[in-house]
């Protein structure tokens, strides 16, 4: 099994990468398939609108996740990698026009509020984010259709793929070429055993299987960079978040804080978690507010890693530049295990595949960067998702804010706690990784809908009443 350390770690955008960056991928992949002149319906005429319907989760949690708006942006040409500075004056456009010209195409009619369907009713069958998007001819006809799945962490896959088993990020890449294609944390173990070389060496050497040492070190770069300059403008920004809620961003002013009782030696130990909270805050502050952010594995989950990254770089004796290296690698390695094994998905397994699974890279990113061993880094990855299993996803209002943004922030001290107990020990533990992965699925699968990202339960329906 191998994915690359950029499936996991892409550039987006906010709130979602399921339900934002997912459906706004998928819209420009349909865009490409009728680009490519792909076999129409048969009698259809020539190419004139567009279409969409959304459902499971997408409908459930879609206008708190911007859901529809994604979809309209996809159709505009946009992708979350590159989204234009001026997508909001683009979609004020299109509600004017009702017509979208995407590059390569004819102008096509597209009403959002009128092609834009939440579908509450109809649940698709392949995940519970699920999308059907549709072209038709001038007379209305249906003139081409397919269904999407946006599977976490901003993956997307077609009916057809996911019936295959096979994903757009080729999850499938066993075959010769890579030279550690671990698909499990135990087969990971054995192989940097019999080769002598940690799990971040070998994340690298299939890496460079992919590209050139030069060209891994500009885009790991370009990732990290991405990273800390999130934690940057969301540390500078105050304000109210959008969405209806308002609630107020925070990140900035508890810095403001830190920053002032720096030095004193009046501040208690535990004031590191602030650092730590503060950080992750700031990334999801900026999430929640539809800025750029690095999928970590997904963007509801985003603020984690870059806040023990952050932590790392800035707060731990000895930090270096390979370090940082070797944290993402590793970290990579551990989320694709997740990936691959389980879900990434808050609304197919909860948050423990999303906060749980950055809390359980974090971890063994920082294990590694700290010199730990692959047997103590398994163990400090195993111990944060550990202690996520059974975390529900119940956002408020559908809106990525309550209780995310402070969840990020337990979920980096949890990862801080479980490298370092991991370090104080020798590598040995009872439960081994692998099963706990598996116990995460498990408990995915048995969990109630209403807890999955839905907005139907828990703290989503337990808010204040004024």
């Amino acid at each position: 099994m191998f994915l690359s350390i950029f499936d996991i770690f892409k550039i987006g955008v906010g709130p979602s990468s399921s339900h934002t960056m997912g459906p706004m991928t998928a819209a420009g992949l349909f865009l490409d398939d009728l680009r490519r002149g792909r076999d129409k319906e048969p009698g259809a005429g020539d190419l004139a609108g567009l279409g969409a319907s959304l459902h499971g989760s997408l409908a459930f949690t879609g206008k708190g996740h911007a859901t529809d708006r994604a979809v309209m942006l996809g159709f505009l040409g946009q992708l979350p990698a590159t989204l234009s500075d001026k997508a909001d004056e683009m979609i004020e456009t299109l509600y004017q026009t009702k017509q979208t010209t995407p590059e390569g195409l004819p102008p096509l009619r597209f009403d959002p509020d009128a092609d834009i369907v939440f579908d509450y009713d109809t649940v698709l069958p392949g995940h519970a984010n699920g999308m059907i998007l549709s072209a038709y001819d001038e007379a209305g006809q249906l003139y081409l259709r397919e269904t999407y799945y946006s599977v976490g962490g901003g993956f997307v896959l077609t009916e057809a793929e996911l019936a295959q088993g096979s994903e757009d990020f080729a999850s499938q890449k066993t075959q010769a070429g890579y030279p550690y294609p671990f698909g499990s944390a135990a087969q990971m173990l054995e192989m940097g055993a019999a080769s002598g070389k940690t799990i971040a060496q070998m994340k690298e050497a299939n890496e460079l299987a992919l590209r050139s040492a030069a060209q891994l070190e500009a885009d790991l770069r370009t990732i990290r960079d991405a990273m800390f300059d999130c934690v940057a403008r969301g540390l500078a920004v105050d304000g109210i978040l959008p969405g209806g809620l308002k609630v107020k961003r925070r990140a900035k002013h508890i810095h403001e804080k830190l920053m002032a009782e720096r030095g004193q030696n009046l501040s208690q130990p535990h004031t590191i978690n602030d650092w730590m909270s503060v950080y992750a805050m700031a990334v999801n502050e900026e999430n929640a507010a539809g800025g750029r952010v690095v999928t970590s594995p997904t963007n509801g989950a985003a603020g984690v890693l870059p806040a023990v990254l952050k932590y790392y770089r800035d707060h731990c004796i000895g930090a270096t530049e390979d370090g940082l290296k070797t944290f993402l690698l590793t970290a990579a390695a551990i989320g694709g295990l997740i990936k691959h094994n389980a879900s990434i998905s808050g609304a197919e397994v909860g948050c423990q595949g999303e906060v749980g699974s950055a809390s359980s890279m974090a971890a063994a990113g920082l294990c590694a960067a700290l010199g730990g061993t692959n047997a103590q880094i398994e163990n400090a990855a195993e111990i944060a998702l550990e202690h996520h299993l059974g975390m529900t996803c119940d956002p408020v209002a559908g809106l990525v804010q309550v209780p995310c943004i402070e969840r990020n922030g337990l979920g980096a001290i949890k990862a801080v706690s479980a490298a370092s107990l991991a370090l104080r020990g020798d590598g040995t533990h009872f439960m081994p990784l692998d099963n706990c992965i598996e116990a995460m699925r498990q408990t995915g699968i048995d969990m109630s809908m209403k807890y999955k990202e839905t907005s139907k339960g828990g703290l989503a329906v337990n808010i204040p009443e004024c």
